[in-house]
C-alpha cells in the first residue's frame, strides 16, 4: 500500500513479523503480525508517521490500551504499545479472524435471527465495558466482526474514542462529537454520550445490518440534525427484532432502555411467533409496458425467504413475484390458466436458457430467458453496474419457481471475481469461477451450494482457485520475510511457473516450527490449491545465530557418528529420548593428516558444550591425535557412562534429561593453526563463543556439523 507505515515481511522489536495490512484510517493502520516467539497472529495499530509525535494521539492510543482492562470474550483483546527504532508507535491486540458487519450490509444484508445473536452477545461485551464505566461512543458496522463468521462469536473492535466515565477521567478526544454520524445518538451531536448512547448505536447498526444499507444522513449538517431528530424507520423489520431496535433507538435518551440489562432482558424474554402463520400471499400486477417503466431498485432482502445472497437482492422479489394456488398448482401456469391474473401469456422457450458471463478478454455480457419483468430488470441492472450488456427476453419454461431469484443470487456471489460464466438451462445450472482468495474461494462454495439446496436447481460449480499458473519469482518476497535462520529457497522450481498440478517445494534452515507454519500459510494464501512441502531443517535461535557467524569454509569430510550409551548399537538417525545416553565419536578422515580439529555441540539453551579441546581434553592436533596410526581414525568425544565413572570424570558423558529438548548442533572445525586464544572452559555461552568465531574466521581451513536431537519418550 503507497505510503504504508509497515510493509509485508517487516519484522518489529525483533518480535513481530508483518504478514498482511488489514485496513487503513485517518490517523492510524492496522496490520496483521505474527509473534516469531509465540507464532501467535496478532493486529498492531500504528499511527501513521505524522500523528507519532503528537502528544494527543499519544494519549489516545495509550487509553485505548487500559481497555485491556475490561475481559470479555466479545471485546477484543489488548495488549501493549510499544515504540520501534523508527519512532512508530503500535498498539498490539488479539487478531480477530472473521468478516465485519460492514462486510456482511454491503453484501446485502443479514436475517433477524442471526442479528438478535449479534445483538446479545455485543450487549454482554457492552455489560462488561458498562461495568467499568466505559463508553464506546462510536459503535457501527466496521467495529464489529464476526469471529470464524460466527454471529455467537461477535466481538466488538476499536475503543480508540472510548469516554471514561469515572469521576475525574478525561475523554480520549475532548467532549466534542465523536463517533460516525450514521450511527450515532443523537444526544452525541451536542457532545453528550453514556451508556443509553451505546445502546441507541448498537440499535441503528443492527438495522442497517438487516436492510444491507447504510443510513441515509442527507447531504448537509442541517439535514443530519434534522434525521436524528426523526424516529429511525423499521417498518418492514420482523418482530421481535423490530420492537429491540425500536426501544433501543428512542430519540430521547430518558425515554430509551436505559441501560445494557435492560436490553438483555428484552432480548432474552421475547417470545417469536412463527412467520410463516401471517405470510401474505401477493399476486403480481400485469406487466406494464416497457415505455412507461423506470429501471427499479433491486429487490431488498425479506426475513420469510431464506438468506440465500450475499446481497440479498431476491428475497422480497420471490414474495412479489410467487402465486401459491393449493389446487392449481405450477402447471396453472405454464399452461396459461391463470393468462388473465397475470397478464398476457409469455412465450414458452424449450429449453429455458439463460448465459451471463465475464470472460477473461472481453465485457460482461448477459443473454437469454427469463421468467418476470422484475427479474429482467434486476438482472440487467446488476450487468449494468458491472460496465456490462445485456439482452433478457421474457418468457415461461419448465423451471423451479425460485428460477429467478436463484440467478440473482448466483450472479450477486460472483459479480466481483476476475472470471466467470454462469450457465442455466432449464433447473440445470453450471457456475465457472476463478478467484484469487481462498477464503473468498472457500465462502463460494458455500454460497452455490446454499443456492442450489434452497432454490430446487442443479448446481454444477467449478470454481479455479487460482492463479493458473504461479511464477517463482512471486515466492521470492514470502521465503525472504521468513529467512530467520539463513536463506531460503524453492527446489526444482519449474522454469515457467507452477501449475495447479506442481507441488512447492522449500529448502533451506528455519528458527522454529512457528516460523515454518507460518511459511506454509504465506505461501498457501497465493498459491491456489498447490500443496506446499517446506522441507526446511527446524533448528533454534541458538544455532541459527551460530549460522550466521560462521565462516562460508568447505566441508572437511570428518564424520560425526552417534550411538547408544547402554547397548554400543550405532544410532543413525540422531535421535535420542530422556534418560538416554548419547555416545559421539569424531571420525577423522584418512588424507586430513596435519592442523587442529574443534568440536563443541550447541544446545537449545544456549550453552555450548567443547567436546575437544577442554580443560579435561587439551590435545587437539591431528598428528598426536593419530598416534602414528593412518587411514581413518576415530576418536571418541562423549562417552559411556560407564567410561565417565572409570575415568573419575575427566572424561565427557551425557544423559538426556527435560529442561533443554530439541536440535544440538555438533560443530566440527579445523584450522591450520590454534585459532582459539587460550583454553576454552568446558561450558560457556553460546553468544560469548560466537564472538570468539567471529572474531576469527578467516583462521577455517573446514567445517563439518551434525543435529542430535532429544525428545521426550
Amino acid at each position: 500500500m503507497s505510503g504504508a507505515t509497515f510493509k509485508v515481511g517487516d519484522l518489529l522489536n525483533n518480535t513481530y513479523r508483518i504478514e498482511a495490512t488489514l485496513g487503513r484510517g485517518g490517523t492510524s493502520e492496522v496490520y496483521q503480525a505474527r509473534s516469531e516467539i509465540s507464532g501467535n497472529r496478532v493486529a498492531l495499530k500504528v499511527l501513521r508517521a505524522e500523528f507519532s509525535q503528537d502528544e494527543g494521539f499519544l494519549n489516545l492510543m495509550t487509553r485505548e490500551e487500559d481497555i485491556r482492562e475490561i475481559r470479555h470474550d466479545a471485546i477484543v483483546r489488548y495488549y501493549h504499545n510499544q515504540r520501534n527504532d523508527n519512532g512508530d508507535v503500535f498498539l498490539v491486540m488479539d487478531f480477530v479472524d472473521g468478516p465485519g458487519l460492514d462486510k456482511k450490509l454491503k453484501q446485502g444484508g443479514m436475517n433477524a435471527t442471526d442479528l438478535l445473536i449479534v445483538a446479545e452477545r455485543v450487549a454482554e461485551g457492552l455489560k462488561a465495558a458498562h461495568s467499568k464505566l466505559i463508553v464506546h461512543r462510536d459503535l457501527s458496522p466496521d467495529n464489529i466482526i464476526l469471529r470464524n463468521g460466527n454471529p455467537a462469536e461477535a466481538v466488538i473492535i476499536d475503543f480508540g474514542i472510548a469516554k471514561d466515565t469515572n469521576p475525574g477521567a478525561e475523554t480520549i478526544v475532548g467532549n466534542e462529537f465523536a463517533g460516525k454520524y450514521a450511527y450515532a445518538a443523537p444526544e452525541q451531536l451536542s457532545g453528550n454520550s453514556d451508556a443509553r448512547s451505546d445502546i441507541y448505536s448498537l440499535g441503528a447498526l443492527l438495522l442497517a445490518t438487516f436492510r444491507g444499507k447504510a443510513p441515509d444522513m442527507g447531504n448537509n449538517p442541517l439535514e443530519v440534525i434534522e434525521k436524528k431528530g426523526t424516529p429511525l424507520d423499521t417498518d418492514g423489520v420482523p418482530e421481535p427484532l423490530k420492537t429491540l431496535i425500536d426501544r433501543m433507538t428512542v430519540v430521547d435518551p430518558q425515554m430509551r432502555l436505559q441501560n445494557i440489562d435492560a436490553v438483555l432482558d428484552l432480548i432474552r424474554n421475547t417470545v417469536t411467533e412463527d412467520p410463516m402463520e401471517e405470510a401474505t400471499v401477493i399476486a403480481p400486477r400485469p406487466a406494464t409496458p416497457a415505455a412507461k417503466v423506470a429501471p427499479p431498485s433491486r429487490p431488498a432482502p425479506t426475513p420469510t425467504s431464506p438468506p440465500t445472497s450475499k446481497k440479498g437482492r431476491g428475497g422480497l422479489m420471490a414474495a412479489a413475484s410467487v402465486v401459491v394456488l393449493a389446487a392449481a398448482g405450477a402447471g396453472a401456469y405454464f399452461s396459461g390458466a391463470l393468462d388473465t391474473l397475470l397478464g398476457p401469456s409469455l412465450p414458452l422457450a424449450e429449453p429455458y436458457k439463460l448465459v451471463i458471463e465475464h470472460p477473461v478478454t472481453g465485457n460482461i455480457h448477459g443473454e437469454g430467458s427469463v421468467p418476470s419483468e422484475d427479474v429482467s430488470n434486476t438482472l440487467a441492472q446488476m450487468v449494468l453496474e458491472l460496465n456490462g450488456s445485456s439482452n433478457f427476453t421474457l418468457a415461461r419454461g419448465n423451471i423451479s419457481e425460485n428460477w429467478g431469484n436463484a440467478v440473482i443470487d448466483i450472479l450477486d456471489s460472483v459479480d466481483t471475481l476476475p472470471e466467470w460464466r454462469i450457465e442455466v438451462v432449464n433447473n440445470d445450472v453450471r457456475v465457472e469461477a476463478l478467484t484469487f482468495d481462498r477464503s473468498e474461494y472457500e465462502q463460494l462454495n458455500r454460497e452455490l451450494s446454499l443456492v442450489a439446496n434452497s432454490s430446487g436447481l442443479q448446481m454444477d460449480a467449478a470454481v479455479e482457485l487460482g492463479p493458473r499458473v504461479l511464477a517463482a519469482s512471486v515466492l521470492d518476497p514470502i521465503l525472504k520475510a521468513y529467512e530467520d535462520c539463513g536463506p531460503l529457497h524453492l527446489i526444482d522450481a519449474p522454469q515457467l511457473g507452477y501449475t495447479n498440478a506442481d507441488l512447492i517445494r522449500v529448502g533451506g534452515r528455519i528458527a522454529s516450527e512457528g516460523a515454518r507454519d507460518g511459511l506454509v500459510d504465506a505461501i498457501q494464501r497465493i498459491s491456489g490449491h498447490r500443496e506446499v512441502d517446506v522441507k526446511a531443517d527446524v533448528l533454534n535461535q541458538t544455532l541459527c545465530m551460530f549460522d550466521s557467524v560462521l565462516p562460508d569454509a568447505p566441508s572437511g569430510d570428518f564424520k560425526v557418528l552417534f550411538s547408544f550409551g547402554d547397548t554400543g548399537a550405532p544410532n543413525d538417525g540422531g535421535t535420542f529420548f530422556v534418560g538416554q545416553n548419547p555416545v559421539i565419536d569424531l571420525v577423522i578422515p584418512a588424507d586430513v593428516t596435519d592442523g587442529f580439529v574443534f568440536v563443541s555441540a550447541l544446545d537449545v539453551s544456549g550453552k555450548v558444550f567443547h567436546l575437544m579441546p577442554n580443560v579435561n581434553r587439551t590435545e587437539n592436533s591431528i598428528e598426536a591425535l593419530r598416534e602414528g596410526q593412518t587411514g581413518p581414525v576415530t576418536i571418541r568425544l562423549a562417552h559411556t557412562l560407564a567410561e565417565a565413572a572409570e575415568s573419575g570424570g575427566k572424561k565427557l558423558a551425557f544423559v538426556v534429561d527435560e529442561t533443554a529438548l530439541g536440535k544440538t548442533q555438533v560443530l566440527v572445525i579445523r584450522s591450520g593453526a590454534q585459532f582459539l586464544d587460550g583454553m576454552r572452559p568446558t561450558t560457556e555461552s553460546a553468544f560469548s563463543y560466537a564472538d570468539a568465531l567471529g572474531e576469527r574466521r578467516d583462521r577455517v581451513v573446514s567445517l563439518d556439523s551434525r543435529i542430535l536431537t532429544t525428545l521426550k519418550p
